[in-house]
């Protein structure tokens, strides 16, 4: 009779606790070291996202083109109007109208000085639209470095409290460490996807707005080199 009610006695299993994961949580429970690193990388995230926007609204300005800004100039250029085309390009705030402008103030010189002014010119503004993108693709570079020196230094501490409890810490604790520690890695590696897709993006739309320059700037001398 034991026997049988032993068979029929449904076994009761013990409840397993589901413990929540809370990301602020992770973030601040891995020590100091952790923490440091971790504030970091929210530094460097501020100052990416910043310079891509900053960079963003200043490569829009200089983007914007009014298509019939040439055809203006050469009509002032053809019929000797030279102070309108000036006064025009002083009125036109953009990368293509300066460069007009410095072709138009060495107008009388051989046009390999005109194209040279052009040039020099050319070097300032392309550095202009490009201020500060460096720190972009250097934050691309860093960000997982620096989340990857954190993951290292965590799990030198979490095998640290290993060997000094002679190899019978709780392999809880110890799991703990490890993943907390893996969370600055995980902030790096977002931090630099982040820097690296917004690098990308301002050289692309860089290398559109200098094509414009460029396009203009041999407009511009074909004018000049146009028969009287």
């Amino acid at each position: 009779m034991l026997g049988v009610l032993a068979q029929n006695t449904p076994k009761i299993e013990p409840e397993i606790e589901e413990s929540s994961l809370s990301i602020m949580d992770l973030l601040l429970s891995g020590g100091t070291g952790a923490i440091v690193i971790i504030a970091i990388l929210f530094i460097l995230l501020f100052v990416a996202v910043y310079i891509y926007f900053e960079r963003i609204f200043a490569i829009k300005a200089a983007s914007k083109y009014d298509e019939t800004f040439m055809d203006k100039i050469r009509d002032s250029v053809v019929n000797g109007k030279i102070e309108a085309a000036k006064i025009l390009c002083a009125q036109t705030n953009n990368p293509i109208a300066r460069l007009t402008e410095k072709g138009i103030s060495r107008i009388g010189h051989s046009l390999e000085d005109i194209n040279k002014a052009i040039e020099n010119a050319g070097r300032l503004e392309v550095y202009k639209l490009e201020k500060n993108v460096s720190i972009l693709a250097t934050v691309a570079g860093a960000a997982p470095m620096i989340g990857f020196l954190g993951t290292v230094i965590g799990m030198i501490l979490a095998f640290h409290n290993l060997a000094s409890s002679s190899g019978t810490a709780d392999m809880g604790v110890l799991a703990e460490g490890i993943y907390t520690a893996m969370t600055t890695t995980v902030g790096g590696l977002v931090v630099g996807i982040v820097a690296y897709i917004g690098y990308n993006h301002l050289v692309v739309r860089t290398d559109k707005v200098i094509h414009q320059m460029e396009a203009n700037a041999v407009d511009f001398l074909d004018l000049l080199n146009e028969p009287a």
